[in-house]
């Protein structure tokens, strides 16, 4: 509407021009050379606007004439930089295809149509892997460092083919550089934490849990069980040091973040013990049994008063077992030592219990030795033991990336070497490796991961 009413104005303004030319026609006389020339004003502001029509339009003319080369020129150029990305884009579906040939065709391609080589690295670089090319690969990797717009790309990669190759001081150093350039992408933190705590850098691998945390890219639940056994590592590590006092409050941490994590309330449990603070001690165990009871909270309990009768035993076991009365470990717990203090009915009541709750070959084989100690019965005590052959796996700690198992609860895999992948599993995968005994449990378990 806008535009209308001021095309309307602009055509009223012209229109009395003309009018008022025409109603006051006037007389212009040019002499020149002899010449004379006799016009009204309108004719002579006509003749003026029709000279400037064909002056602008010779002008235009002139300077397309003149750039004409210089667009030509772009033009050529944006078709050849079209044929580049296409031949780029096709380099990259290719490479998605795992076809090296097209791959490494299209790199080639797009290199010499682009001559753009922040662009093109990339590609040819991903082209090189495919068709096995490590060390080409690697140049181009190399290559992309020295420029900042490609020098996180070229870390990725790089970092990547240390990941590939298991060489894990180069992939640490390269992830810390990753992470210097990239601060805040998931996948840097994630990496570097796994590479940090694989490695021993217990407290560098914290730093970086809790950025990671921060960014989402860990989750809430996972970085607390991560943290928590950062802190046990960090806890023996400080023992190990002559840091006793420093190993407990470490300890205390752990089980604080996780109450319920046998591990942790196990190590701050005996540590406080051995400081000389058993009530403490007691109500660290009773409040992780009264989470999930397991049976190291069971030997630690016991460990915490160890010169106890065998009827005192009981006393406490009874106490302990009230904070979770009706889990199958707390009727095994309590069965054990009812057996050591020769209580045969106790020790038959809750083994049926157990029994009842979840058939195990733990609970078959205390009746076994039930059935021995009680009254020398080995036939009875060999029927209970083949049906202990029968009964489900016990639960027990194992790698749940490889699969090995192992006696105690250790935050990296001995086998493989991952990390916080060591878990209380229903069902383990390898064989558990029994604890001997007399085992310490306050120890750290062996092999560990230096820190160097």
């Amino acid at each position: 509407m806008t535009r209308a009413l001021w095309f309307i104005l602009k055509l009223a303004i012209l229109v009395a021009i003309v009018v008022w030319l025409a109603e006051n026609p006037g007389a212009v006389t040019l002499a020149w050379r002899g010449y004379v020339v006799e016009t009204s004003i309108a004719i002579l502001l006509l003749a003026i606007v029709v000279v400037a029509v064909v002056a602008a339009l010779l002008y235009r003319l002139w300077k397309a004439i003149r750039r004409a080369p210089r667009r030509f020129g772009r033009r050529r150029r944006a078709r050849k930089r079209e044929r580049g990305y296409q031949a780029l884009t096709r380099g990259m579906v290719a490479v998605a295809a795992g076809d090296a040939a097209a791959a490494r065709r299209f790199a080639t391609e797009a290199d010499n149509l682009l001559r753009d080589p922040p662009l093109t690295m990339l590609l040819s670089a991903q082209a090189a892997q495919l068709n096995g090319d490590d060390r080409a690969a690697e140049k181009y990797f190399q290559a992309m460092l020295e420029r900042p717009e490609t020098a996180f790309l070229g870390v990725r990669g790089l970092l990547n083919k240390a990941l590939r190759e298991n060489d894990r001081p180069v992939a640490l150093k390269l992830a810390r550089q990753a992470h210097d350039l990239q601060p805040r992408t998931p996948w840097v933190l994630t990496t570097l934490f796994d590479l940090e705590a694989r490695s021993g850098h217990w407290e560098q691998a914290e730093r970086i849990l809790l950025e990671a945390q921060k960014l989402g890219a860990v989750a809430p639940d996972i970085a607390r069980r991560h943290r928590t056994a950062l802190l046990l590592e960090r806890s023996y590590e400080a023992e190990l040091a002559g840091r006793v006092g420093e190993a407990q409050t470490l300890a205390g941490s752990a089980h604080d973040q996780m109450p319920g994590f046998a591990p942790a309330a196990v190590r701050s449990a005996l540590l406080l013990a051995r400081a000389g603070k058993p009530k403490p001690a007691v109500r660290t165990i009773e409040r992780a049994w009264r989470i999930e009871p397991h049976p190291d909270l069971a030997d630690a309990f016991r460990e915490i008063e160890p010169n106890a009768d065998a009827l005192a035993q009981v006393k406490r076991f009874e106490r302990l077992m009230s904070a979770n009365p009706d889990h199958p470990e707390s009727h095994l717990a309590l069965a054990r030592v009812a057996l050591t203090a020769r209580l045969w009915g106790e020790a038959r009541k809750h083994l049926s219990k157990a029994l009842a709750l979840r058939p195990s070959r733990r609970t078959y084989r205390l009746l076994a030795d039930l059935a021995q100690e009680e009254h020398g019965d080995a036939i009875g005590a060999r029927d209970w033991l083949a049906k202990a052959a029968l009964a489900p796996e016990d639960p027990g700690w194992s790698c749940g990336n490889c699969g090995a198992g192992f006696g105690s609860w250790r935050g990296v895999c001995g086998n493989c070497g991952s990390f916080d992948s060591v878990q209380w599993r229903e069902t383990p995968t390898g064989d558990a490796l029994a604890g001997p005994a007399g085992t310490d449990l306050l120890a750290p378990p062996e092999p560990r991961q230096s820190a160097a």
